[in-house]
Parts: C-alpha cells; sequence; structure tokens
C-alpha cells in the first residue's frame, strides 16, 4: 500500500482517514481564516490530521456571470496565513500548465488537485507532476474506477505522489450517483483514495444558471465509503453555505462538521481494525 507522507503525518488507505476541508473558493482573508480555525480546532480537538483547501479560482462555473474567486497572488497570500497560524499543510485546484509552472518553487501549497473534467488531460497531469508536490486527482464523472490506472501512468513517470479521489459518477441529467465497488476497485492499485462527500451530492447544472445539491445525503455516503477503509474523507464546508459564492448547496454546515468526524471516526476503527 502506497504511503504518502507530509511534514506532520501520512496518508495511506490503511491508516486513520485524513480529511481534507474548507470552503469551496476563497471570498475573502476574514472568512477564510474564520473557516480555517474553527476546521482546527475541531480536528484537534478529534485528533484528526487535515488538509485545508479551498479554490482560488473555480473555472468551470455554470455561468459567465458566477462568481470565479480571487487572484492566485491574493490567494496565496491567505493561505500563507493559513499555513502559519493553524500548522496544516495546504491544497488548491489547479486549471492550466501556467499555474503549475507559477507553483513550482512555492512552497505554501503542498497538494495540488486536479478537477474532475480535467483528469485525462494530460499536458496539466505532467505540468502538475514536475513540480513534485502531492498530487490529487478527481476521478472525473465520466470515467469508470478502471480508467484511473491511465491518470497514474501519466503521473507516475514523474512523481509518484498521487490520491485519487472519487466525486461520484454521471446518472443522466443534473445527477450523480455512487458506485462504492468503485473505491475498492481503485484501492487495488494502492494509491490513496479519498472520498469527495460534498461533490457527490452536487446536481450539476441543476439550478439552471449554477449547480444544485443536497447536503442532507453527505453524512450517509461518507460513512458508507469510510465503512470500505479509505485514505480519506473530502467535504467542503462553510458557516453560511446558503448564502456562500460556490456549491452552497452541497457543502455542508460548519456547525455540523464535528459531529460527522465524530461518526466517521468510529467507523474508520472498524474498517482499519484488520488493515
Amino acid at each position: 500500500m502506497i504511503k504518502i507522507d507530509l511534514k506532520r503525518f501520512s496518508i495511506s488507505n490503511n491508516l486513520p482517514f485524513i480529511l481534507i476541508a474548507g470552503p469551496c473558493v476563497i471570498e475573502n482573508e476574514i472568512k477564510t481564516l474564520k473557516i480555517a480555525e474553527e476546521i482546527n480546532n475541531i480536528c484537534r480537538d478529534l485528533k484528526i490530521n487535515y488538509i485545508f483547501k479551498s479554490s482560488f479560482d473555480k473555472a468551470n462555473r455554470s455561468s459567465i456571470k458566477s462568481q470565479r474567486g480571487v487572484s492566485l497572488d491574493q490567494s496565496l497570500k491567505i493561505f500563507e496565513k493559513v499555513k502559519n497560524n493553524f500548522n496544516c499543510p495546504i491544497t488548491t485546484d489547479v486549471h492550466t500548465e501556467n499555474q503549475c509552472d507559477n507553483l513550482m518553487k512555492d512552497d505554501i501549497i503542498d497538494i495540488l488537485q486536479i478537477p474532475a473534467f480535467l483528469c485525462r488531460q494530460t499536458d496539466l497531469l505532467i505540468a502538475a507532476a514536475k513540480t513534485n508536490k502531492i498530487i490529487n486527482v478527481k476521478k472525473g464523472q465520466f470515467l469508470a474506477p478502471t480508467d484511473v490506472v491511465n491518470i497514474f501512468d501519466k503521473i507516475k513517470t514523474i512523481n509518484n505522489n498521487i490520491m485519487i479521489t472519487e466525486r461520484g459518477t454521471s446518472f443522466g441529467y443534473n445527477n450523480l450517483i455512487n458506485d462504492f465497488r468503485g473505491l475498492d476497485i481503485m484501492k487495488q492499485f494502492n494509491y490513496p483514495v479519498i472520498f469527495d462527500g460534498t461533490h457527490s451530492v452536487q446536481q450539476p447544472g441543476g439550478l439552471g444558471n449554477k449547480s444544485g445539491g443536497k447536503r442532507e445525503f453527505v453524512p450517509s455516503l461518507c460513512k458508507a465509503a469510510i465503512s470500505i477503509g479509505i485514505a480519506g474523507i473530502f467535504i467542503e464546508t462553510h458557516d453560511d453555505p446558503d448564502n456562500a459564492p460556490s456549491d452552497g448547496p452541497n457543502m455542508i454546515k460548519l456547525s455540523n462538521l464535528k459531529k460527522l468526524l465524530e461518526q466517521l471516526q468510529e467507523f474508520d476503527v472498524i474498517a482499519k481494525k484488520n488493515a
């Protein structure tokens, strides 16, 4: 089983689950630090290793009128404050080879996340790999779990620090489903498997000019995923998701995060008992 080492902890399918969490997109410094502090406090109390996640740009919004975020330079200043204040690793999306090049020598971002729609973009995957950072690839909604081997093959010739994230599969229009067999199938390749509980309940383009979502199903899906025995859970969270600029309908309320994580810890202990 492949183990990925960060400064403070390691990530593997047979280790206690890690959490990747944060707001979908950076809004401003105050909001970001507020959410990061609450996540940090929860994970400190529960002794859960976590990675803070937020996007500096949401380049695949449904509408041209949708908010996309702030600049990369401005985001890096905010990410640096999160990292210094809470001593946590940071991950964010990259959409272009140029963004990867700009982050090549940066020591603020620890993990580059490849959005699901871009998971087959060979040049982007190679550019991300060349940064020598950890690469977390969101499995496209259009891919079978066996197809991820092609993603691994593109990256591992340069960089073997790879994670794969399940976020649901397209099921008709504006709907996603989860085939939990896919987690076991992807685990066979030995790379850490992450389950994205919040994007799995997304309804892509379901509100016409933006995506909808059913956040009430996040706990059930996360429990099911953890019970299989995986490396981590991805959860986008916000103190006021109904008024968040991006992915509000599928983000869980920050006030509900601790209770969910407590439940997931119980399932994780059972799943890893004989791992």
